[in-house]
């Protein structure tokens, strides 16, 4: 028996190593394969309800097929004025393409700025031509360059979406590779072992490529959407997270081999006293992501169970490979800082003893002081601007597409190359007209033809409906922009019977700036249920939830404080984009949730031998060590995001980064333990907790009545 037993210890664990070797050979490649199954078109995210979403399904109509602009500006390198000569050339020039691969119809002629000084001309592109864009456009600036005396440059939705593919291109790789470079140095700075950032990392990328082969599954069959944006955040979702879960168990697991000496019974008493907190911290990010499933941005849901499938990736290899390596490997794991039996080290660092000291003397100073310097931060938060990134901003470093924006925007009016398209009633189309026109910031109006083209011939009226191509004053980008767009809805919709419905690039920025506002309004008190509710059956009390939540709250405010003077004043951004905030909310309270679960589960669980106090000051200095190297880690990997340079990806990046920081130093640290401390057992209240006197422990017998549980 006591043989078949031994056998039996050993084997489990060997078999659960095989089966995740196996899955990681064969599932791993789908981490470089997600890209097969993403799309970049933008027009695919847009808010599900909103007007411009329903000109873009109507506007289709009216095109002879569906194409994506490519516009070519011409400037002359003096100033000086563009000649009649060079204009035919241009015009030459852009009709030659003509029945090209990947031309979707006939380019228009160039037409010359107000000031003379510049030529612009359109050159639809099919717009599934994926891998084969950046050749089609090179076709296109060939025959710009074609054009003696003149520069020429590109922009259009053609040329960003190019520049966004380019952005993206390497992602799988590029990304992966400084997440994982990050995590191993600071893990073997941290722990000074070879073996064990090694196990680590293999269950990082284990997980990877598990979560990454169902989404591939489920995105192949058009179930969830991915973009480059939701691929690079699911590789570093899934990173960080795996490898914090993984620290605390591995943690976990020093201390009961240090304490057992045996490495199988270890492992089973690390698992069995550390999955609760795991699950729970995980169902705190799951469900916080699952929450964007309310979002009307298509985007955002599409996060939402992407990021879901790669936490639970990350739990199921934390719970699973990683405690059979360490049974195997037992204390070489460690090598060549081995624990050994009764190890001091397993009972906290020096410096969190230290830490905790200083919070047992002066509690309320403590909690007090940080309190402060919180609210500080937190005071700069509305300045943080959410109205969306300007074209010129959207990359980090200087895109092709948008220094021809800009080009463009100095000789042709704002809008130029991105109009506001007016789909109405044709039985209305004089009273719209003219209500387009007249409103202020439109620099003119003209209706789709019959040629395809926008005034060249009679209007065009399909169904009973007519297209009017509006071109703004403003750059399309602009908040002068958005205002007009209002202010055409007013007008429009004001039209008896007209059923007129403003759309265009313009329109869609506004759309998806008032959904985002919308869902931050819906999701952020979800999530914050969610969490509440978690952390009220982990923790069997209700009010040391609601301060943990509070505690949260008020680091995610911090943070957006913190961000708000360094995007401006640093990095340059003028706003961020829409979704921004809510992203930073989800990941950071969720995430932060997560280290006070950490602490909280491992001071209750002191606090029923020990009492609160006692039960506090030990959970901090068994915790601290770990925690705070779960919180370098995880700001390191979101940190890895800022190789990809896009505003959007870089905003979250620091916003997370910082945050969890911010979070795991200050919030858990020393806000968190030294309230509780102050407040005492009715912090715990109504639990059992809440009725055990400050130096009384629970569970011990007091004289005459019955044990605290």
């Amino acid at each position: 028996m006591r043989s078949s037993s031994r056998w039996v210890r050993w084997l489990v664990p060997a078999v659960l190593v095989v089966a995740w070797l196996a899955i990681g050979g064969t599932l791993g490649p789908y981490a470089g394969k997600l890209g097969e199954v993403a799309t970049n078109d933008q027009a695919a995210f847009l808010p599900r309800s909103a007007e411009s979403t329903r000109v873009l399904e109507e506007r289709r109509a009216f095109e002879q097929s569906e194409s994506v602009p490519a516009i070519i500006v011409w400037q002359t390198p003096d100033s000086g004025s563009v000649t009649d000569a060079q204009q035919q050339d241009a015009t030459r020039a852009v009709a030659s393409l003509a029945g090209e691969p990947g031309v979707a119809g006939q380019p228009s002629p160039a037409l010359r700025s107000r000031d003379g000084q510049a030529l612009q001309a359109v050159v639809p592109l099919a717009p599934d031509l994926g891998d084969e864009l950046p050749a089609a456009l090179d076709e296109v600036r060939a025959a710009a360059d074609s054009v003696p005396g003149l520069s020429a440059r590109i922009a259009g939705p053609a040329a960003t979406q190019a520049d966004l593919a380019d952005a993206f291109s390497g992602i799988d790789g590029l990304l992966l590779g400084v997440a994982l470079g990050a995590v191993l140095l600071i893990l073997l700075l941290v722990y000074r072992s070879l073996l064990l950032p090694l196990v680590i990392i293999m269950s990082s990328v284990f997980a990877l490529g598990l979560a990454c082969a169902v989404v591939y599954v489920l995105a192949d069959r058009g179930i969830v959407r991915v973009d480059g944006q939701v691929q690079g955040i699911l590789s570093i979702l899934v990173i960080g997270a795996a490898t914090d879960y993984a620290l605390l168990l591995a943690a976990r697991f020093r201390e009961e081999l240090a304490a057992r000496g045996d490495r199988a019974a270890a492992a089973l008493a690390a698992v069995r006293r550390s999955a609760g907190a795991i699950t729970a911290s995980a169902a705190t990010v799951a469900l916080g992501l699952l929450a964007l499933l309310a979002s009307d941005l298509t985007n955002n849901r599409a996060l939402g169970p992407v990021g879901a499938i790669g936490i639970v990736c990350s739990v199921l290899a934390t719970l699973t490979f990683l405690p059979a390596v360490l049974a195997l490997l037992g204390r070489a794991a460690f090598w060549p800082a081995t624990p050994q039996p009764g190890d001091a080290a397993a009972e906290g660092h020096k410096v969190w003893h230290r830490i905790a000291a200083v919070i047992d003397r002066t509690p309320r100073r403590v909690w007090a002081s940080t309190t402060l310097l919180l609210l500080v931060l937190a005071a700069f938060s509305p300045s943080l601007s959410s109205g969306g990134v300007p074209l010129d901003e959207i990359f980090v470093k200087d895109a092709p597409s948008v220094s021809a924006q800009k080009a463009l925007g100095r000789h042709f009016p704002g809008g130029s190359g991105q109009p506001a398209v007016i789909i109405a009633d044709a039985s209305r189309a004089a009273d719209v007209q003219a209500a387009v026109r007249t409103t202020e910031g439109v620099a003119s109006a003209v209706p789709r033809t019959a040629s395809g083209r926008p005034g060249d011939g009679e209007p065009l009226a399909v169904d009973g409906r007519i297209r009017i191509d509006a071109t703004l004053e403003a750059a399309a980008d602009s908040d002068d922009a958005k205002r007009t767009i209002a202010d055409l809805r007013t007008r429009l919709h004001a039209v008896p019977e007209a059923d007129a419905i403003v759309g265009g690039y313009t329109a869609q920025r506004y759309d998806t700036e008032q959904t985002a506002a919308r869902d931050r309004s819906v999701i952020v008190p979800v999530v914050l249920g969610i969490i509440l509710l978690i952390l009220v059956l982990l923790l069997r009390s209700f009010l040391a939830p609601v301060l943990l939540v509070a505690t949260v709250a008020l680091n995610f405010l911090a943070t957006l404080g913190v961000s708000a003077l360094v995007f401006e004043h640093l990095l340059g951004f003028s706003g961020t984009d829409a979704s921004v905030p809510l992203y930073g909310f989800v990941f950071l309270v969720a995430l932060g949730v997560d280290y006070n679960i950490f602490l909280m589960s491992r001071v209750r669980e002191e606090s029923l031998v020990h009492g609160v106090r006692q039960g506090v000051l030990r959970g901090l200095t068994a915790t601290g060590g770990v925690i705070t190297s779960a919180g370098v880690v995880l700001a390191a990997t979101f940190a890895a995001l800022m190789v990809i340079p896009l505003a959007f990806l870089v905003q979250i990046a620091f916003i997370v980064a910082f945050g969890v920081l911010l979070d795991t130093l200050v919030v858990r640290s020393l806000l968190v333990p030294a309230l509780v401390i102050d407040i005492g057992p009715r912090s715990w209240w109504p639990g059992n907790l809440a009725r055990a006197s400050r130096t009384t422990p629970a569970g011990i017998r007091q004289p005459g009545g019955k044990p605290h549980q």
